[in-house]
């Protein structure tokens, strides 16, 4: 055994678990976790109440979304230097107490101004939960078990924003847009109190802090700063882009512009730093960075497609936002069968022999919906999900399983974090790009559409001549058909622009799926993948 701790560089002094049962660590950690990840897209279908409720404008509304998402963007890269500062238990049981506090505030919350501000809470105190779960479950669990337990983590991060949209939708219908965020605090209550009596804080990771301690905690306040401004900001210009029309206003142009001069500076100022509050030496592990690629691809998709579904079905289809959500939501029960078996292949197989697959799988699911009908059924749309969620676990685990190969495991903390960085801004990328094209390809099926709209044209005349006699209108008089015609140009031009942004995901999924064979073989489970 002692032979086979030191192979792998794992050793059980680190475990979160103590003497308890490591699975219902599992258990315990990820309830928090699932609270926070479902919050990230809850709240999208309940802006038009939220807007009626405070008598503000849905655009005024979205900040309810904006806010939240830029404050996890900026607190998710320092938070495994906070754990580290803080005491690893210490700073989960802060953040699952400010996030249930912030989540009570949302729900109370009087105006705008004040549910903003709550969000910006919610956001800080959510934003450390998911890393730290990382860190306990890399710790806890040898190599060879690391892919179940991540099993646990990647339902997680999958059902959470799959079940968000239509159990927002049904909450908000039936009860009201402030039991979105109320029904965080009874589970956040009882996650806090479970935490505290299982979840242990090790002797050698309080041995560290004091070590920490005693050689004078210097804050890094200029990483914080650019932390702060790169990635809030980049979080900012992409969740606010599309509304404000890209780089036609000067407020986009110019975060954009900070944003990226603060992420270079934060890599130059961090490489030299004694104690970064982002350890960017991590980037220099190849293994390491493939996983944040493969990472942040898989968010792309996973919250991409989970903006764009729904969204076409309400808007082509004229489904509501429950049963838009629904169609989600039975996919759902494809990725809880596949999970287990990921979890145990991952630990078995070489991770590329897993992943290259799964991303075969995204493409090809994405190359189905890309031949998606305006007329398509319920059923239609649920088997389109269900094909690439079935997907889904086999990028997940493989790569939260191998991301800590070849990694100290004094590291851990570090490197969930930017695991976690890589899978928000993925998913923040995938939605933006997703709107952005999905506007763009409108426009263009538009102008290609409208030009064989005209009395010149044979089959548009035949079609208005057919179109009057079913209405019954009278002759000379087409306005009624033209705009029945209108109706269903309109509908289909829709239709074939979420096909093309379909078709154009695919495409970066087999861009970017040949990087897996950049990394070196290995399992999972870490055989010396990464040494």
């Amino acid at each position: 055994m002692a032979r086979a701790l030191a192979q792998d560089g794992w050793t059980p002094d680190r475990s979160a678990a103590g003497r308890n049962n490591p699975w219902l660590l599992v258990a315990i950690i990820s309830l928090p976790t699932f609270m926070e990840v479902l919050d990230t897209s809850i709240a999208n279908v309940s802006l038009d109440n939220i807007a009626g409720g405070l008598s503000i404008s849905v655009d005024q509304a979205t900040w309810v979304l904006t806010s939240y998402l830029v404050a996890n963007a900026i607190i998710i890269p320092i938070s495994g230097w906070l754990s580290d500062a803080i005491g690893r238990k210490r700073y989960f049981l802060m953040s699952i107490a400010l996030f249930t506090l912030s989540s009570l505030m949302c729900g109370l919350a009087p105006n705008l101004a004040t549910l903003v501000i709550a969000r910006i809470l919610q956001g800080i105190g959510g934003g450390g939960l998911a890393p730290v779960e990382q860190s306990m479950l890399a710790d806890t669990f040898p190599p060879k078990q690391r892919g179940m337990a991540f099993a646990a983590y990647a339902i997680v991060v999958v059902v959470g924003p799959v079940l968000g949209p239509s159990l927002g939708g049904y909450i908000t219908e039936t009860w009201s847009w402030h039991w979105v965020f109320l029904i965080n605090v009874p589970v956040g209550i009882a996650a806090w109190f479970l935490a505290d009596i299982f979840v242990d804080e090790p002797q050698v990771l309080r041995d560290d802090r004091k070590a920490l301690l005693k050689r004078g905690l210097r804050i890094d306040y200029i990483g914080v700063a650019l932390v702060a401004l790169g990635l809030g900001l980049f979080e900012f210009t992409l969740d606010r882009g599309e509304r404000e029309d890209w780089f036609a206003s000067n407020l986009i142009f110019a975060s954009a512009i900070i944003s990226a001069a603060s992420l270079v500076a934060l890599y130059f100022w961090e490489s030299r730093h004694k104690d970064p509050v982002v350890d960017v030496a991590l980037l220099h592990n190849r293994n390491f960075s493939l996983t944040l690629v493969m990472m942040a691809t898989t968010g792309m998709i996973l919250y991409g497609t989970t903006a764009l579904i729904p969204q076409m079905l309400q808007q082509v289809v004229g489904y509501s936002a429950l049963d838009a959500g629904m169609a989600l939501t039975f996919a759902g029960v494809a990725t809880l069968v596949m999970v287990p078996v990921a979890g145990r292949l991952s630990g078995l197989v070489d991770v590329r022999y897993l992943l290259f697959p799964a991303l075969l799988v995204q493409a090809l699911a994405l190359w189905n919906m890309s031949h998606l009908s305006a007329d398509l059924s319920f059923t239609d749309a649920a088997v389109a999900r269900l094909y690439q969620a079935a997907g889904l676990p086999f990028l997940f685990i493989p790569i939260s399983a191998i991301a800590y190969a070849g990694l100290p495991q004094h590291k851990t903390a570090q490197a969930s974090s930017l695991l976690n960085v890589a899978r928000n801004l993925g998913g923040t990328i995938g939605i933006s790009a997703s709107q952005t094209l999905l506007s763009t390809y409108r426009q263009v099926r538009q102008s290609t559409m409208v030009e064989g709209l005209n009395p010149g044209n044979p089959a548009y005349n035949d079609w208005v001549d057919s179109a009057s006699r079913a209405l019954g209108t009278m002759p000379g008089d087409q306005t009624t058909t033209l705009a029945v015609l209108y109706q269903q140009a309109q509908r289909q031009i829709s239709m074939v622009a979420f096909l093309d942004v379909f078709r154009t995901l695919m495409v970066v999924i087999l861009v970017i799926a040949p990087l897996v064979f950049l990394m070196r073989p290995g399992r999972g489970a870490g055989g010396g993948v990464g040494h």
